[in-house]
């Protein structure tokens, strides 16, 4: 009847008969972990290289409107890198036996899905203000 903390304390099926499963699942979660940076730093990249040539070769509004391209290119970089590593909280999450840490994985996951919702909308108004 202990419920959370018996599970905790005796590892559950998943980790007491298939720790090879727990194992392979955690590397799959490095591996996301590591393509979600990866597509950070190309995303990154990209706009410095995108917003130095604006600055160099651009003026004016033609400027602007090519650094506001480049922000758009990088969030969605950044979009799809948060929702890589929320991939990789949920495979976190299913795994962890400890409470603390399935409440912080949780609240993890909530940031980071808030962080997603408002940069969509900041792109959007980018976007609109582009005319795509």
């Amino acid at each position: 009847m202990g419920g959370l903390l018996e599970l905790e304390q005796d590892g559950g099926v998943l980790h007491g008969r298939f720790h090879w499963l727990v194992e392979a699942l955690e590397w799959a979660a490095a591996g996301i972990d590591i393509a979600a940076i990866l597509l950070i730093l190309i995303g990154a990249a990209r706009f410095i290289l995108g917003v130095g040539a604006a600055e160099l070769f651009r003026r004016g509004a033609e400027r602007v409107i090519k650094t506001n391209r480049e922000r758009v290119e990088l969030g969605r970089y950044i979009l799809a890198s948060l929702e890589l590593f929320i991939v990789s909280d949920i495979i976190h999450t299913a795994l962890s036996l400890a409470f603390a840490d399935l409440m912080f994985l949780g609240l993890l996951v909530v940031i980071r899905s808030i962080i997603s919702f408002f940069l969509d909308r900041e792109l959007e108004l980018v976007k609109k203000d582009l005319g795509d």
